[in-house]
């Protein structure tokens, strides 16, 4: 995963999440997945910035694997996605709405949403690029645990914890 960049941020922020089918009823099978799949995808064409990793199912929920830039909240892209993926499949499946067939929509309510993290080394080392970048410094020196200066009197103590 590369560190995408905006106007005026940078990110990489990658999130997991898990919804399940309404009263879990296991209706993914698999025509239903495959053209589930078609669908999901086909949200990165009316938000381009995002950008799905991994999609996964089983028989009565659905895992995604996504990222996106912090203008979007968690709960507006999962939103988007299983409302506009609902309604496509009880087009598509007639089934689903002898199943559901009180005019709900096929997901539940709720969802699992969690930020997949990156490791302590890749941070410092943003860090220390930020550094770099803002102050058009070609190095920035960290001796053990000395405390160093950078250009913009930042303090900074090299080796320890950032989080």
């Amino acid at each position: 995963m590369k560190i995408k960049k905006s106007a005026h941020a940078a990110y990489r922020v990658q999130y997991h999440i898990v919804w399940l089918t309404r009263f879990k009823r296991k209706i993914l099978v698999e025509g239903v997945k495959s053209y589930l799949r078609i669908k999901i995808l086909e949200v990165h064409k009316y938000y381009p910035d995002w950008e799905l990793i991994v999609i996964g199912f089983g028989a009565d929920h659905v895992q995604v694997s996504v990222e996106f830039p912090a203008k979007y909240s968690g709960s507006y892209v999962v939103e988007t996605i299983k409302k506009n993926t609902s309604r496509e499949l009880k087009k598509k499946f007639k089934f689903l709405k002898k199943v559901y067939w009180d005019n709900g929509g096929i997901w539940s309510v709720g969802y699992f949403f969690s930020t997949v993290g990156i490791n302590e080394e890749t941070i410092r080392k943003y860090i220390e690029h930020q550094g770099k970048e803002d102050s058009g410094q070609a190095e920035l020196e960290f001796q053990n645990n000395k405390r160093t200066t950078s250009c913009k009197g930042v303090d900074i103590y090299a080796h320890q914890k950032i989080i």
